[in-house]
């Protein structure tokens, strides 16, 4: 039986069934405090890692910031690490407290406002270039 993959310009690429799927290089992201930009008053927004299919980003938000309500179409799945947000997605509104997690799908309308000092990691598919280090 042969090898179901091979490495093709430091690539790795997976044969499946068929199938050929192309594999970017492995990534590994150091903590690092800096690399924080601000998108809106109150919100800060830093890319830790991106692949070709999905980006990760860390969002600190101070209490009483608001994200308005808007939609892309990234599918957006996150998790609140610390703090406390309303979170209104597709106009229902979801009071979240740490460890609650969300997944809006692509051009569904959502917006948050921050009724604590809180952190918030989501992840973005596909990439969102704008986002992009």
């Amino acid at each position: 039986m042969g090898r179901n993959y091979y490495r093709r310009g430091g690539r790795l690429v997976v044969k499946r069934k068929g199938i050929t799927q192309r594999r970017s290089r492995p990534v590994f992201s150091r903590k690092r405090e800096n690399g924080y930009r601000t998108p809106l008053r109150g919100i800060q927004m830093k890319t830790l890692a991106h692949g070709e299919k999905t980006l990760l980003a860390e969002f600190k938000l101070s209490r009483g910031s608001v994200l308005p309500a808007h939609s892309h179409p990234h599918e957006q799945t996150g998790y609140l690490v610390s703090g406390k947000i309303n979170l209104t997605i597709g106009g229902r509104t979801h009071a979240a407290d740490p460890g609650d997690s969300w997944c809006i799908p692509p051009d569904v309308e959502h917006g948050a406002e921050a009724l604590a000092d809180s952190v918030a990691v989501e992840v973005f598919s596909p990439v969102r270039e704008d986002y992009l280090p």
